[in-house]
């Protein structure tokens, strides 16, 4: 049982020993286009409703059915196209029977887009409602409210380009094939390894993604010491055609 603040530190051997293994999904991409991480906080639209709403907006009856009726925190990734690396990450909190939008950031996810049947290598981003249970990173737990796993063994390795060197100093696993409970960087795939796995919200490199979503250090840190177990926090994920369907 998680206890807050407290952090459980991973640096077996054979912890490293997977680690290429398990940052398959969410490892750098060397093709991929190179840049600097965008703005933390994007500008909100004039006019644009963001307390009392009665639904997440842009999220159709297809996911929003699959959003558990205890979870009150919504993280939705707006993907820009099915073939685009580009997206925009959203806070929700619900209140009473409502949601209020809170935080929204510039973020990136798989390099080439999306994909409602994932699978290894593909260099898509899973569309769908994902639970988010445990957390971790190379650096110190910033104060996660999430289960926080520190540990040496998730740093991207040293021959991958620097600019992707601090992907994974903060991380938030996204529960696909994946068991909860688990440090984010745990091999076991439950639907088999042709399922891809090691899907994360972890730091920007300025580009798209294996199959993560990644947003700025400061996004991070706030999802971080945001994200409550006791709410039931969820990712709702993909190109925005697919999320309104």
């Amino acid at each position: 049982m998680h206890i807050a603040g407290a952090v459980r530190v991973v640096v077996s051997a054979a912890a490293c020993g997977v680690l290429l293994t398990t940052l398959t999904s969410c490892g750098a991409d060397q093709d991929a286009e190179k840049g600097d991480a965008r703005s933390a906080d994007a500008p909100k639209p004039k006019g644009e409703a963001t307390t009392d709403l009665k639904r997440i907006p842009d999220v159709g009856d297809r996911l929003a059915s699959k959003i558990p009726d205890d979870s009150r925190q919504v993280v939705t990734v707006y993907g820009e196209g099915k073939n685009s690396a580009d997206s925009t990450v959203v806070l929700y909190t619900k209140s009473g029977s409502t949601w209020d939008k809170g935080a929204d950031w510039k973020a990136h996810n798989g390099k080439k887009g999306w994909a409602d049947n994932h699978h290894e290598d593909d260099k898509r981003s899973p569309v769908g409602v994902f639970t988010l249970s445990d957390a971790g990173g190379v650096l110190p737990d910033p104060g996660a409210r999430l289960p926080y796993t520190q540990s040496a063994s998730i740093q991207a390795p040293r021959y991958w380009a620097k600019s992707y060197w601090h992907d994974f100093d903060y991380v938030i696993a996204i529960d696909y094939n994946r068991v909860k409970g688990t440090p984010p960087n745990d091999p076991t795939r439950p639907q088999g390894q042709t399922k891809g796995g090691s899907i994360w919200l972890h730091m920007d490199h300025g580009s798209g993604t294996s199959a993560c979503v990644s947003l700025p250090k400061a996004a991070m840190e706030k999802l971080l010491r945001t994200l409550d177990p006791k709410q039931h926090p969820v990712v709702v994920m993909g190109d925005r055609a697919a999320l309104q369907a």
